[in-house]
C-alpha cells in the first residue's frame, strides 16, 4: 500500500497566447475542467498502474457522491478524507501559454483544514502538496516517506522544511523547487542533496536526475508530441513510486516515471491519459529496453 497525502482539487486549465505579466492582460483561447490536485493525480496514477493506494486528503461537502468521488472509487483508490461542511473542494486555475510556460493560482478551500488535523502514522507515504505543519507530522511519524513540495513550497518555513528533509527517504522535486529550497535553507545544491538518502529532480524536457550514494544519474525524457504539461510531474511520481514499491532499482524507477509522464502530456488533463502497467511497459521497452530487475 502506498499512502499519498495532499490535495484533491478541481483543475481549470486555460490556454493563452502568452503569460501577460503584471498590469497586463491577454485572452483565453481554451478553458477545460478536469479532475486534479497533486496528491489525487499521483494516487490515480498509482491505481491505474495497478498499485494499491490510500489517498489522505480534505474535501468540501460538494465532493461526496460527486463524479470525482465515483471516479476514485471505481479505480479502487482508498479514500481517507476530511470532509469540511460549508467549504468547497480545492480548485486550481492553471494558465499555459503557447510556449509551454505556466502560471497557477490555487484556491485551498477545504484543504485549509489540514492545519487542524492530527496526522496518522504511515508505513509508506508520499507527501504531495499539502499543509506544511501536517506534512511535518507525517514525516516524523512515518516509517518510510518521500516528499514533493510542489507549488506549496512558498508556505513552508525554513524550520518546517529542515524537519521534513531530516525525516524523509526520498526527495522528489523539479529543478525550480530545488533552487528555491536551496535559497530558503541557505545551502548549496550539493549540501541539500547530501542531506537526503535519495533525491530525484525533474528537469522538464531535459529529463530527470537521480542522486544517491554520492553519484548522479541522468535519465532522458521520453519524446512524444506534447499537448499540455499539466500533471506531468505527478505522473512521474506515480510511476516512480509504483515501480519502487514493486522492487525496481531507483534508476529504473526514474525511467518508469519518465514513461508515465510521457503519456500524461499527450492529452490535456492530468488524469486523462494515464497508462496501465502493460501499456507503460510496452513504451518502456521501446525507449529503454528491458527493465533490469522486474518485468511484471
Amino acid at each position: 500500500m502506498i499512502s499519498v497525502v495532499g490535495h484533491i482539487a478541481v483543475d481549470h486549465l486555460f490556454r493563452v497566447p502568452d503569460l501577460p505579466g503584471r498590469h497586463n492582460s491577454t485572452y483565453i483561447t481554451d478553458h477545460r475542467v478536469y479532475f486534479g490536485g497533486g496528491a489525487a493525480n499521483i494516487a490515480v496514477g498509482i491505481a491505474t498502474l495497478g498499485g494499491r493506494c490510500r489517498l489522505i486528503s480534505a474535501v468540501g461537502d460538494d465532493f461526496p457522491g460527486s463524479d470525482y468521488d465515483r471516479w476514485l472509487q471505481n479505480l479502487g483508490v482508498e479514500q481517507d478524507l476530511f470532509v469540511v461542511e460549508g467549504a468547497r473542494t480545492a480548485t486550481a486555475y492553471v494558465f499555459t501559454d503557447d510556449s509551454g510556460d505556466q502560471e497557477t493560482f490555487f484556491e485551498w478551500g477545504a484543504s485549509t483544514v489540514f492545519a487542524q488535523r492530527e496526522a496518522p502514522p504511515l508505513d509508506f507515504v508520499h507527501m504531495a502538496t499539502a499543509d506544511p505543519a501536517f506534512n511535518v507530522q507525517v514525516a516524523e511519524k512515518s516509517r518510510f516517506a518521500s516528499f514533493d513540495p510542489g507549488q506549496d513550497l512558498l508556505r513552508y518555513s525554513p524550520d518546517e522544511l529542515e524537519t521534513i528533509l531530516a525525516n524523509i527517504d526520498i526527495l522528489l522535486s523539479n529543478h525550480h523547487e530545488m533552487d528555491r529550497m536551496c535559497d530558503m535553507l541557505g545551502l548549496e545544491r550539493q549540501a541539500l542533496v547530501a542531506s537526503v538518502p535519495m533525491v530525484v529532480t525533474t528537469l522538464g524536457a531535459e529529463g530527470s536526475m537521480l542522486c544517491m550514494d554520492g553519484e548522479e544519474y541522468h535519465v532522458p525524457a521520453v519524446r512524444v508530441e506534447a499537448v499540455n504539461p499539466t500533471g506531468a510531474g505527478d505522473g512521474y511520481r506515480a510511476g516512480f513510486l509504483t515501480a519502487f514499491r514493486k522492487g525496481y532499482s531507483p534508476l529504473d524507477c526514474c525511467r518508469v516515471g519518465a514513461v508515465v509522464s510521457s503519456f500524461v502530456v499527450e492529452q490535456v488533463g492530468p488524469q486523462t491519459n494515464l497508462p496501465d502497467w502493460d501499456r507503460m511497459l510496452g513504451r518502456y521497452r521501446k525507449v529503454f529496453g528491458e527493465p533490469g530487475d522486474i518485468t511484471a
